[in-house]
């Protein structure tokens, strides 16, 4: 079946590939390949193949993702059940039987994948010859071209999902527990040796008994499966087997392979043919008959000879013609009268060949010379003859002449053509066939691939949506707890504002100014009566040293009762009088108050300072 031809950018797509990283899909359906193709481009959000080519070039790590997308590892221990029962009962038991005791049995299952088929493979010869046998006679070589699926077959570990085909006695027999994985048994892993091959580039494994190819051929054209073939056909001993899938057939490749079972499409290699030297059986015929009467055995000769319905002409030694019977005289328009002349005169030496180097070669040779499917235009149609020219010895094996054999085969001819182009239309048909059940395999591995892959993105967004739904409870709960602190937090913040305004009220009732400051005399609380009194508003006040501020008052003089204060060395209740500037300019007498701010423990924490203006201050005396 004619495949549609893609154009040149899938080409140099594939050509890029096979250049940067050594995957040579140039070989594979072209069907398949752009079908993977676009569903990879799909991912990243390209339409064209060149874009891709150049979005493979910026993004390298592209390739993984590209290479695990066509390479389709479909695969599971004992696939095909029914195939494998009868490989266990019919085809070990006769590699068994056609080897010695000791001779080493060789296995290679290609396109491994991630190693069910191989390890499959090595537990039906265990079980057939022994777990000592198998390690000391058995090995199994599992190729494939996906580094990542061959690490996964090297690690021999596998999920209990994947062990779901085999028996709890196999299971049991090669497999050992770990947590919820399963590994395959270290003594038995030592006989399977898993290797990078390419079907197309790299030499095949030689003196295999048991070749293991199934589902892999099918990605691959006719031409290239043709040319893998002939490389399995070195691969294989003579006698070994080929089991193939159970889209996959050998119906173009009779001359390399012959079924054992069409069923369960097992095949056998046809062993190599090796050239010897033909054998030619010569007969002899007695010359001691006595011929009498002899006149009526030569013409019982002559007339046997004219009758035969094989044009026949007879040349001698000079080269003349001696005899031509009827047949020939019809076919090349020869006429009784030429018998005698030389046959370079007539048009039969060179037409419809050249009949005289043939008849040279004859006697050089001494054997016959044939020549087959030589075309002549008879009277009415085109016939094709096959020309024997003999040499005729006598009783002395002298050379005396030859005899030459015209024999239509012009109806074996057609029939051979008819035959020829009915096995190729058939052979067409089988084709066809085949392609399109490979097509039909490949869709539906590629159909499981990506169930598989809805079955795995449906758990985890399962599992994402669970985890969000309790994070959801959770941060319901703390936004619970957070609006429970929130109302708290408001009620005492309004509790706060109250205690804030009830002190503002306080600060602005008085009559004084009223001055708190820290125990580094960093003003913390600046009245408005401060404000009016000294003309330095709040925020310029608060977080300034209080003997640093400029203010119409002598500060310096306050820092020893500030100090006294502090220490708690001071009286209760007494003040003194310091002259003063007012904002206004005004000269006044401002009588100011140092009492100690008692903390919650009991300690000193600053100072409160109430300034009042007199205007006459008390006499001392």
């Amino acid at each position: 079946m004619t495949e549609t031809q893609p154009d040149a950018d899938f080409e140099a797509l594939l050509t890029h590939i096979k250049n940067s990283r050594g995957f040579d899909f140039t070989g594979y359906k072209r069907s398949s390949l752009i079908r993977r193709v676009n569903k990879r481009m799909q991912v990243v959000s390209i339409i064209g193949y060149n874009d891709y080519l150049d979005y493979l070039q910026v993004h390298p790590e592209e390739f993984n993702e590209l290479f695990n997308t066509l390479l389709i590892n479909v695969t599971s221990f004992f696939r095909d059940r029914p195939f494998w029962d009868y490989i266990s009962e019919e085809i070990i038991p006769r590699i068994l039987a056609s080897k010695d005791s000791s001779e080493p049995i060789r296995v290679w299952s290609v396109g491994c994948a991630s190693g069910e088929e191989a390890y499959t493979v090595s537990m039906v010869l265990a079980d057939a010859l022994g777990v000592h046998q198998f390690q000391e006679r058995v090995k199994v070589y599992a190729t494939d071209v996906d580094e990542e699926a061959l690490a996964h077959a090297r690690s021999a570990t596998y999920s209990a999902q994947d062990i779901e085909g085999l028996s709890p006695v196999q299971v049991k027999n090669f497999f050992e527990k770990n947590d919820n994985r399963y590994t395959f048994r270290k003594d038995l892993r030592r006989s399977v040796i898993f290797g990078r091959h390419d079907l197309i580039q790299d030499a095949p494994i030689s003196k295999i008994d048991l070749l293991v190819c199934r589902n892999t051929l099918m990605y691959f054209n006719a031409e290239t499966q043709a040319r893998i073939l002939s490389r399995f056909h070195l691969a294989l001993r003579d006698g070994g087997f080929l089991f193939l899938g159970k889209a996959e057939m050998l119906l173009s490749q009779s001359a390399m392979f012959t079924p054992v079972s069409l069923k369960y499409h097992v095949f056998t290699n046809v062993p190599r043919l090796r050239l010897g030297n033909q054998l030619l059986k010569m007969t002899q015929q007695s010359d001691d008959e006595e011929l009498s009467p002899l006149s009526n055995m030569v013409k019982l000769r002559d007339l046997a000879f004219d009758n035969s319905p094989i044009a026949r002409i007879v040349v001698d030694i000079q080269g003349s013609l001696v005899l031509c019977s009827e047949q020939a005289r019809n076919l090349f328009n020869l006429a009784i009268q030429d018998i005698g002349r030389p046959l370079q005169d007539l048009e039969i030496s060179y037409r419809p060949v050249e009949l005289r180097s043939c008849i040279d070669q004859a006697y050089g040779d001494r054997r016959t010379v044939h020549l087959r499917d030589v075309p002549w235009q008879s009277q009415h149609e085109q016939i094709f003859l096959d020309i024997q020219v003999t040499p005729l010895f006598d009783a002395g094996n002298q050379v005396l002449g030859v005899s030459i054999n015209f024999v239509e085969i012009t109806r074996y001819k057609r029939l051979q053509e008819e035959l020829e182009y009915a096995n190729q239309e058939l052979e067409t048909a089988y084709e066809e066939l085949q392609s399109t059940n490979e097509e039909l395999e490949t869709t539906n591995e590629e159909l499981q691939s990506s169930n598989e892959e809805l079955e795995t993105t449906n758990e985890e967004l399962q599992s994402t949506n669970e985890e969000l739904e309790t994070m959801n409870e959770e941060l319901q709960s703390t936004n619970e707890e957070m609006q429970t602190v929130n109302d708290e937090l408001q009620r005492r913040s309004e509790e706060l504002n109250q205690s804030n305004a009830f002190l503002e009220s306080i600060l602005a009732s008085l009559k004084g100014g009223v001055i708190v400051v820290d125990r580094d005399l960093r003003v913390q609380i600046w009245n408005y009566k401060a404000e009016d009194l000294w003309g330095i508003r709040t925020e310029e006040a608060i977080d300034q040293n209080f003997l640093n501020l400029d203010i119409g008052l002598p500060v310096e003089q306050l820092r020893n009762p500030i100090r006294a204060c502090l220490s708690g060395t001071s009286i209760d209740g007494a003040g003194i009088f310091l002259p003063a500037i007012n904002r206004r300019g005004r000269s006044i007498q401002c009588y100011i108050t140092c009492t100690p701010l008692i903390g919650l423990q009991g300690s000193i924490q600053g100072i409160i300072m109430l300034m009042e203006e007199q205007e006459n201050p008390p006499s001392t005396s």
